[in-house]
């Protein structure tokens, strides 16, 4: 065994092969992969092995797609035939509201150029001729789904990485891990020690334990998960073909042949976490769980009357077997905060679909930098210090119990809430509906008449739209109090603070006593972060971004820290605030503070320190709603005394609170964008627009030189547009298709209805040169084409005189 390498992947499931074949196919051959016993000896050997595209977030539904075009190469360069059977795969539908949610899931895979159709149930029947589909609505068809020999494909990887110089030790357990003064690890083992420049943990069922040798806690839990295999079906061994794999969603299964038999899976409820106190290390690789047949029950009964057939034919095998779940069914990817030089690759509970993938996207990341997608949505650093062991297993176990049920856009499940609240909650809690960011409880919107209000999942607008249009306009027309404890909060000191400032961020970065929009970009150009500076002082500086973000900003902070000079803190729970927003808003805020807050003495993207009511605050007078606003920022402790005069001050003006929904209509009329919708690690500068607030002329900045080229080459190859769309019942949510004719030239990135402007909108992005002005453009809404106008300015107050009032 070598001593020293530059990579070591603990591992040998298909996510660590991956992972290995990727580092090695791009040039890193000094790379070693570690596994206990035999690789597939963990959950990759009793996997069901079906693999498809489909995914709620873009990016991972594109990777997916990488995955499967990935299996060709593997097994030529490997030699290794991995069993694939590209039989189609399709998603069926048995209610109106599914077949909403598949109309909308074909129209996004053109965007991301997934090849999937649209099906009626005959041709479903066609193609399934032992489903019963008389209850059947439709399907969505994708030729490239099927299913694959796991411990085939785990070794074609293996293989193919020892194609590029790789190397693989079994029979080989990692017992610790101690980070050394370099950044490097010492790799311990039974057969000795690896000194290695970079530790990846894909551990799979082990993951959490070499988190642990790190100091890493990682939040995911084994779960138990059952699937049979039946004995040859009739009307199987009387066909030629096989059928497609069928993930009959409304029946909370999946189907597909194996054999001339059937394997169907369930996610069985309730959902049972295995091995919570930790996995066994001595747990065998041909070793499965005692079968439950009494948790399968309820679900077999409707695949059984689906697929009557399978019903009548004999169980030949049972399968329970471990496998690991995050609380929202993404992987944890990417380099862990806090720990130099380690690297997370696990949670991926659709290994096989995802591993190709994953292992890109992470070999990408260590030898570039930065992955080529935005894949923030298996980012390990998604979640921060509240995804404790016990919330990680109720959000887990409802993920799971809840795997192939409708996640309608504006719901948020129930499982481990509340976590964290606001100092408001109390007063709100039986007022307001709430979502969930980052842990925290976060009010949407503000019932009228003081009642708990209950909003309905919907793909369409739901029954909260009359109450957040009355908010929106509320705003517009009078005042509007928004709360800012989700947003996160970071304060900047040190005599290198504004230096430090300069180099992290695009921006020019602002004098003592202003504000200013501050865009992040990497090395490559592409954005890193929109966030806003407020200067305080040449060696005092606050930060504002999305809250959600909190561990991802810090993790890149850190990264770009210089030795000495400078200090970050995060104190987005220390300080929360409020943003009053609206006409009379000045008249408000200045009946509670003693500064003078006239247009002259504290003009637009000012910021000043004073006393508002009895609490310590910084003011800026800026606001996301695009009219006059402030935002004022205090210690968490203060913010219910403050809400209190605030409404005592406003109560004769107009003023009420407003919640994310009513902000969302109001950025929107404004062509706001905001991060992981308009902002993303996507998206340039120029594409985005974020180019008017970058410094081009500092001496230096992380990606300086890759935005000076695309701006000297002014040729991006799309504009971020806003579109006002001819539509009723429903608006965009993202990534539906903008038509020009019979030619795609965009796709959206948000959407909702401007109660303000009267009319649906949605912001996306318009490839370069694909459109005249002529003919009009449509979008896709819930699956049907519908006519939409360009906007050229913003629809409410284009020349932005009411924010600078």
């Amino acid at each position: 065994m070598k001593t020293h390498a530059k990579v070591v992947v603990i591992g040998g499931g298909v996510i660590g092969c991956s992972i290995l074949f990727h580092l090695a196919k791009f040039g890193w051959t000094d790379i070693v992969l570690i596994e206990r016993k035999e690789l597939t000896a963990g959950s990759s050997w009793h996997a069901a092995g079906n693999v498809h595209a489909v995914n709620e977030d873009a990016n991972i539904s594109a990777l997916q797609a990488y995955t499967l075009n990935l299996f060709s190469e593997i097994q030529e360069t490997s030699g290794q035939d991995i069993g694939l059977h590209l039989a189609g795969g399709i998603n069926t539908a048995a209610t109106q509201s599914r077949w909403e949610f598949l109309r909308a899931e074909a129209a996004r895979h053109k965007v991301l150029g997934i090849k999937s159709e649209l099906i009626g149930p005959d041709e479903i029947k066609k193609l399934c001729p032992i489903m019963d589909t008389s209850t059947i609505v439709g399907g969505l068809f994708d030729p490239k789904e099927g299913h694959l020999d796991p411990s085939g494909t785990t070794h074609a990887y293996a293989k193919a990485a020892r194609t590029y110089g790789a190397e693989i030790y079994r029979h080989t357990k990692v017992e610790a891990l101690a980070q050394r003064a370099d950044g490097g690890w010492d790799v311990s083992t039974d057969k000795g020690t690896i000194v290695a420049e970079h530790v990846v943990n894909a551990a799979g069922l082990w993951a959490r334990e070499v988190g642990a040798m790190a100091g890493v806690h990682l939040p995911l839990v084994p779960m138990e998960h059952h699937y049979l295999i039946t004995e040859a079906l009739p009307a199987l061994e009387a066909m030629e073909r096989e059928i497609p794999l069928i993930l009959d969603l409304d029946g909370e299964m999946y189907l597909r042949q194996e054999g001339k038999g059937i394997q169907l899976g369930v996610y069985e409820t309730p959902a049972k976490p295995w091995a919570l106190d930790g996995t066994p290390w001595d747990y065998a690789e041909d070793e499965l769980l005692v079968p439950e047949l009494d948790r399968l029950t309820d679900a077999l009964s409707v695949g059984f009357q689906r697929f009557p057939e399978v019903a009548a034919a004999g169980i030949k095998r049972i399968i329970n077997g471990p496998f690991t779940f995050t609380p929202d069914g993404n992987p944890l990817v990417g380099p862990v905060p806090g720990v130099r030089n380690y690297w997370a690759a696990c949670g991926v509970m659709a290994g096989f679909a995802q591993g190709g993938g994953v292992g890109l996207a992470l070999a990408q990341w260590m030898i570039n930098g930065e992955p080529e997608f935005d894949i923030f949505a298996m980012d390990v650093a998604r979640y921060g210090d509240y995804a404790t062991t016990g919330y990680v297993t109720e959000k887990s176990k409802e993920f799971y119990e809840r795997r192939f049920r409708i996640a309608y856009p504006n719901e948020t499940w129930p499982a481990a809430r509340p976590l964290k609240t606001s100092p408001l909650y109390e007063r709100q809690k039986d007022k307001a509906v709430f979502s969930v960011s980052y842990g925290l409880e976060t009010p949407m919107y503000f019932s009228t008449d003081g009642t708990k209000p209950s909003e309905t999942g919907s793909f369409r607008r739901s029954n909260a739209f009359p109450v957040v249009g009355e908010e929106a306009r509320n705003v517009r027309e009078n005042a509007g109090l928004f709360e800012l404890t989700s947003f996160s909060k970071y304060e900047v000191t040190g005599p290198g603070a504004k230096a430090w400032l300069n180099w992290i961020t695009a921006c020019a970065v602002p004098n003592p006593g202003r504000a200013r929009l501050a865009p992040m970009l990497s090395a490559t150009g592409r954005l890193m972060g929109d966030l806003t500076i407020w200067a305080l002082a040449e060696d005092r500086y606050m930060i504002f971004g999305s809250g959600y973000l909190q561990a991802w900003h810090m993790r890149w902070f850190a990264n770009h820290m210089p030795a000495e000079g400078v200090h970050v803190r995060n104190c987005s729970d220390a300080y929360g605030g409020f943003s009053i927003a609206g006409p009379r808003s000045r008249e408000i805020l200045q009946r509670i503070t003693g500064e003078n807050l006239d247009n002259k003495a504290f003009s637009f993207m000012g910021v000043r320190l004073a006393d508002v009511g009895f609490a310590p605050a910084i003011i800026g007078r800026l606001s996301v709603t695009g009219e006059l606003g402030y935002e004022i920022v205090v210690p968490s402790a203060y913010v219910t005394t403050l809400h209190d005069r605030l409404h005592e001050a406003g109560a004769d003006l107009g003023l009420r609170d407003f919640g994310v929904y009513a902000l969302m209509s109001l950025r929107l009329e404004k062509s706001f964008g905001i991060w992981s919708r308009e902002f993303s690690r996507d998206y340039t500068a120029l594409e985005s627009g974020m180019s008017r607030f970058v410094a081009y002329d500092k001496p230096d900045f992380i990606g300086r030189d890759a935005a000076l080229r695309e701006k000297e080459a002014n040729s991006p190859k799309r504009r971020l547009i806003t579109l006002s769309i001819d539509t009723d019942k429903a608006d965009c949510w993202g990534y539906e298709p903008i038509w020009y004719g019979d030619k795609m030239v965009g796709f959206t990135t948000s959407g909702g209805y401007g109660h303000c402007a009267g009319t649906s909108l949605a912001m996306g992005y318009l490839s370069a040169g694909a459109f005249d002005g002529q003919t009009p453009l449509e979008v896709h809404v819930l699956g049907d084409r519908r006519p939409a106008r360009l906007l050229e300015r913003c629809a409410i107050d284009p020349e932005g005189k009411k924010m600078r009032s």
